[in-house]
């Protein structure tokens, strides 16, 4: 294991030092060890490389925003320790940094294996609930849900201390860094660009996994244009625990047949390579013929990203689809103007325009678009205590029947957003 600082990942390898590398990439709230037990056979062939998420394992708690954040401090690791080429099997986000891997940095990758991945991880509303649950309760709801999104029922009624082991993984998660990954794969989404991966792809799925489905590997297998499907009977998501031999079979096959460069991949520190120019980005839907002659990009896109990230997938569709010739307008002009022109500043955070939004909203006594932006205040990174502190100010400067109003409407969102599901 290594010492790390915070921009960084933990690893540790395992095999031959002139073997080519194989790389393990861990699922959100495991360690490396859940690849254990396809050490033994892996390391027969190969230098196998398992790293940490940050967070995880006792790795530094410097959290990433995004996937393709990840996969450069796995890179920027990769590159200190002079593995050029190497193959990559990920399970979950790790499998998300496997795709990211595929498409930004093709020739680094000979061979890949995506385990309980998906193109999309379930919606974006659903892993920013995840992170507003934590931020309100820590770990604790994360790691009792955990046996029965990980484990079929008849494993984890026969495995006790496996599923146990499990728990405590999640439990020593720093929440941070939790919250921060779980925003991460809310806002990845490779779909349109599957048909980019070029390596030859195995695709592994659990039978029963009710997170990462089969529905979800076959989604991967139909856009990426050499792959193959797996499907393994009696697992649900962390397959590569619940069924350790088949997974380990998987692997061994599909990396001794479809690797495309078997030179040893352990070479003299390299420099990261460049990056590459960007491709062109598609032209932006039509403005105001005033907008064009001044030379200012349309907002709309931008809004309707910040507007979703916000407020929720599920509550924009709500709106948007029940827009009607008399209201049409009126949507697009505030996604244009409200959350494309200020939302879109860089003069406040997100989270203070919450407090400023909430204040307003209580002065104003609006009380059912307040419930919409308690809501958005929990998923900005707002606390219930920070919340009722605003609600508290607001009672002095905005009187204290429309704060008392606001408390009942907050009471009741907090209350919906904060109570873990079963």
């Amino acid at each position: 294991m290594s010492e790390t600082p915070m921009n960084t990942l933990q690893y540790r390898f395992d095999g031959p030092e002139d073997a080519p590398v194989l790389v393990l990439g861990p699922s959100l709230g495991t360690t490396w060890h859940m690849w254990d037990r396809q050490i033994p056979e892996l390391t027969r062939t190969w230098r196998v490389f398992r790293y940490d998420l940050p967070g995880h394992g006792g790795a530094p708690a410097g959290p990433v925003a995004s996937v393709g954040e990840l996969t450069a401090r796995l890179l920027a690791v990769l590159d200190g320790l002079g593995v050029q080429r190497f193959g990559y099997a990920g399970c979950s986000i790790g499998g998300a940094v496997g795709a990211e891997l595929a498409l930004r940095h093709p020739h680094r990758v000979a061979s890949l294996a995506l385990v309980s991945a998906s193109p999309r991880f379930g919606t974006a509303d659903e892993f920013r609930q995840r992170g507003v649950i934590v931020r309100t309760n820590g770990m604790e709801p994360m790691a009792a849900a955990a046996p029965a999104r990980w484990f079929t029922p008849a494993f984890a009624a026969a495995q006790p201390a496996i599923v146990e082991w499990a728990v405590q993984m999640v439990r020593t998660t720093d929440p941070g860094c939790y919250i921060a990954a779980c925003e991460a794969l809310a806002a990845f989404d490779v779909r349109p660009e599957l048909g980019r991966i070029a390596v030859p792809t195995l695709v592994v799925v659990g039978e029963q996994d009710q997170v990462t489905g089969p529905g979800d590997a076959r989604t991967l297998v139909a856009g990426i244009p050499d792959a193959r499907l797996a499907l393994v009977p009696g697992a649900a998501h962390l397959t590569p625990v619940e069924q350790p031999a088949a997974v380990t079979d998987l692997l061994v096959r599909h990396f001794s047949s479809d690797w495309e460069d078997g030179s040893t991949t352990l070479l003299a520190p390299v420099p990261p390579a460049p990056e590459e120019a960007p491709e062109a980005a598609p032209a932006a839907p039509e403005g105001p013929p005033e907008a064009a002659a001044a030379g200012r990009p349309d907002p709309y896109d931008a809004g309707m990203k910040v507007r979703r990230e916000v407020l929720g997938e599920a509550y924009v569709d709500g709106v948007l689809a029940g827009a009607d010739e008399m209201t049409g307008d009126f949507q697009e002009l505030l996604t244009r103007y409200a959350w494309g022109e200020v939302w879109t500043r860089e003069g406040l955070d997100r989270r203070t325009r919450s407090v400023v939004a909430l204040t307003a909203l209580v002065a104003g006594g609006h009380q059912a678009s307040l419930a919409t932006h308690v809501r958005a205040a929990l998923r900005n990174g707002l606390t219930p205590a920070e919340i009722r502190e605003v609600l508290l100010q607001s009672a002095v400067y905005c009187g204290v029947p429309a704060a008392q109003a606001a408390f009942e409407t907050a009471r009741e969102v907090v209350r919906q957003e904060t109570t873990p599901q079963p």
